[in-house]
């Protein structure tokens, strides 16, 4: 199954796992799942650790490659689309990123791993506990 990560479960699986979700942490376990994580998650990692609001365990670029590396991740880049549904989306979230996260989740049809219940009005089919 093809799955998209919030930005959160990214750097949690990859920094701190024990602050996972139990079905979240077992879905990124199965080698038959295909873990994709979006451009919106990197830019937002870069934007934020460039403005030194989130700390790495290493430089971006360096965390961000072995991150990838490790959980056989997928990137997913944003299309028109995704930005047409981005801009259809009501306004329960106020986070421009996660608004992305979620338009590409609806878009594409698959489950994104998120903590975030406010993704819900959105229709999308979560993944967390």
């Amino acid at each position: 199954m093809d799955v998209l990560l919030d930005t959160h479960t990214l750097l949690w699986a990859v920094d701190d796992p024990t602050k996972l979700g139990t079905t979240a942490a077992a879905t990124l376990r199965d080698g038959n799942n295909t873990l994709q994580l979006s451009m919106a998650s990197v830019w937002e990692i870069g934007i934020k650790y460039g403005k030194q609001k989130l700390p790495l365990s290493l430089p971006f670029r360096q965390w961000i490659d072995q991150a990838i590396a490790a959980l056989d991740i997928r990137l997913l880049n944003i299309t028109v689309d995704h930005i047409e549904r981005h801009v259809q989306l009501a306004g329960y979230h106020g986070d421009p990123f996660d608004r992305m996260i979620a338009a590409q989740s609806l878009v594409r049809g698959i489950p994104l791993i998120s903590v975030d219940p406010k993704l819900d009005a959105y229709g999308v089919t979560r993944i967390w506990n």
